[in-house]
């Protein structure tokens, strides 16, 4: 047990509070979206480095997600969906979690250079970087705008999937990343729409909070219109074929008829929110599927059965 400069009592943390540091939810999505990455790439790559690539994304992930968290640690406190991680829940010292998230990124890319090429190993340092500091430290707090460009901290997976098999950055892996880079407003904006007290508690500007909710609301309608070309160029680029042709149609047009009464509606006293949750929902799924499709479409044409 530890006492704080300001009396407060840390308790020891334990092999849970360091695993609740890496977000292992989000980095579910994370892991899937790099191996769908890994796996539709054209070429080969020996199953123990595909092996080793994923599980350098995962510790990569992981990684900035701590120092997320080391960083915003004061804010995590005050917001109720936050409260109750390992720092501001007094489990873990913010100095632990600093060195935790440091030794998880710098070992990732070192790890990523040395057993799938340095290009792929940049990559993921970029990624890193991105989310911990670009995203974090400098658009989060500083512009509603901060979901938008900090997106693309969340689209390197399966761009770094993909180059690790291929060691070249093409059109292809630049659209699975500009898919992701689409997605997240619409995603994270549903959720900000039902947890927008929170943001503005601690003066963070999130698009509901600073342009409104109608605003916000709008913005979700589009990008979600937006969003279903850019799920559909692998097919028209060549990259894809029937299968995500026919999904990726599919999931845009179920995202779209979601959005719109999210888009079109206003929430009164004690809404419960339910098409912005349903959306929110509804969106993981969204990609999840998306990317399995684009991993079966590739298997059906290496087996043959489809051209």
């Amino acid at each position: 047990m530890m006492i704080t400069a300001d009396h407060s009592v840390i308790v020891p943390s334990d092999w849970r509070d360091f695993l609740a540091l890496t977000k292992p939810r989000v980095m579910t999505l994370v892991v899937f979206t790099g191996l769908c990455g890994l796996l539709a790439a054209p070429g080969h790559i020996h199953p123990v480095i595909g092996a080793i690539v994923i599980l350098c994304i995962a510790v990569g992930a992981g990684g900035a997600a701590a120092l997320n968290q080391w960083y915003e640690a004061e804010i995590d406190a005050q917001m109720k969906r936050t409260a109750q991680r390992p720092i501001p829940a007094g489990r873990m010292d913010k100095t632990n979690a600093r060195d935790f998230g440091i030794a998880l990124s710098a070992g990732s890319v070192m790890v990523m250079g040395l057993a799938a090429g340095w290009l792929t190993a940049i990559l993921l340092a970029v990624s890193i970087v991105y989310y911990a500091v670009v995203y974090t430290i400098w658009l989060k707090p500083r512009t509603p705008q901060n979901i938008v460009v900090g997106g693309g901290a969340g689209a390197f997976p399966p761009l770094i999937g993909w180059v690790a098999v291929t060691q070249d950055v093409t059109l292809m892996p630049i659209v699975l990343f500009a898919i992701i880079f689409m997605w997240t407003p619409p995603h994270f904006w549903a959720l900000a729409l039902f947890v927008k007290t929170d943001y503005a508690k601690v003066g963070i500007p999130m698009m509901p909070v600073v342009a409104g909710e109608a605003s916000t609301r709008r913005q979700i309608l589009a990008y979600a219109v937006l969003l279903a070309p850019f799920a559909l160029a692998p097919w028209f680029l060549g990259g894809a074929g029937l299968i995500y042709a026919i999904v990726a149609t599919v999931l845009s047009l179920a995202f779209i008829a979601l959005s719109v009464p999210v888009g079109t509606r206003r929430s009164v006293e004690d809404d419960a929110m339910k098409p912005e949750r349903r959306l929110f929902a509804f969106s993981i799924l969204y990609l999840f599927v998306l990317f399995g499709a684009l991993v079966a479409d590739r298997l059906a044409a290496q087996m043959g059965w489809i051209a």
